[in-house]
């Protein structure tokens, strides 16, 4: 794969821009070869999403994984269920499509209404199907370095990093935020590659003292502009993994992530946008975690009926 690299041609500084849009649209490439080579052998990828109750706030999501599924040639589908569906209905719902053998990946769209348990509607999708990355077992599996379906934001933002071309081995990382489904499966990504991580959050003493010694800094908080130049290392990478929606003083809106771009780009050797770093690489990496659980539910069904019977 080749490095998405763009370089910042107007400013004199020495930094460049992690073009997540570049990147992504490398993997989509990637992908739609090797579906269409699933297809030719009788096995169709298909994407199923679930979304519950006012999908709003969801739905610039879905349109983007549906955009993004029609380029890489699997079939999308969209679920939507009223604000009032119980809890066993939703798992009904999810049983069906585990079984349903036509059906490669299951993604639960966020939020869903309070009243449901968004752990256990997870935990109930098969883990061969979970896309997402966000099973309790896809979770754990990172402990032991099987990183065939990570978390998809989590591994965007490592392939992110990895585009640098900076060895891993050995690097300082900082990761600010400890989420299970981001910061915590980022540590450990990380840690697989070599990579020597520390992990920081809201109860961490002296947070620019650790992210000026980094040669790499993460940031996942929620919080916008928390990360100033005046906190990373120089030359360091910076992937801002955060979204946040501000008001300008006129009223308008923009939407920024958790480090101050303006600030943090003239320090940073490596820096992502936002939009435009790690949100398209994202939805990039759950088309391929798609195919790789399409991969994976073959071997299964090739182990139990023979390649024959299938």
């Amino acid at each position: 794969m080749t490095v998405a690299l763009q370089e910042d041609m107007n400013s004199q500084s020495r930094h460049k821009i992690l073009d997540g849009k570049k990147l992504a649209r490398e993997i989509r490439e990637s992908v739609a070869d090797e579906a269409r080579k699933l297809e030719g052998d009788g096995w169709s990828p298909r994407l199923v999403s679930i979304a519950v109750g006012d999908t709003d706030a969801a739905m610039l999501y879905i349109r983007n994984q549906r955009r993004v599924a029609e380029q890489t040639g699997i079939a999308f589908e969209e679920r939507f269920y009223s604000e009032k569906v119980t809890q066993e209905e939703m798992l009904a719902a999810i049983r069906s499509l585990n079984a349903d053998p036509r059906v490669s990946g299951i993604i639960l769209q966020r939020p869903v209404p309070k009243h449901l348990s968004i752990k256990q509607l997870q935990s109930s999708i098969h883990p061969l199907k979970d896309v997402e990355g966000m099973h309790p077992a896809s979770i754990g599996n990172i402990v032991y370095n099987e990183l065939a379906l990570g978390p998809c934001t989590s591994v965007a933002s490592v392939e992110l990093l990895k585009a640098t071309g900076l060895n891993l081995e050995g690097l300082e990382v900082v990761v600010i935020g400890h989420s299970e489904i981001v910061g915590k499966p980022i540590a450990f990504l990380l840690m697989s590659e070599g990579a020597t991580v520390t992990v920081c959050h809201h109860m961490t003493r002296n947070l620019s003292v650790h992210s000026r010694q980094a040669d790499a800094v993460f940031v996942a908080v929620g919080k916008p502009q928390l990360i100033t130049g005046s906190m990373i290392k120089p030359g360091a990478a910076v992937i801002d993994i955060g979204i946040n929606q501000v008001s300008e003083p006129e009223g308008s809106t923009r939407v920024v992530g958790d480090a101050d771009y303006e600030s943090c780009q003239e320090v940073a050797g490596w820096i992502t946008p936002v939009p435009g770093g790690v949100g398209p690489v994202t939805v990039s990496i759950l088309m391929r975690n798609t195919l790789t659980a399409l991969k994976l539910q073959r071997q299964h069904y090739e182990a139990q009926f023979g390649r024959e019977m299938i």
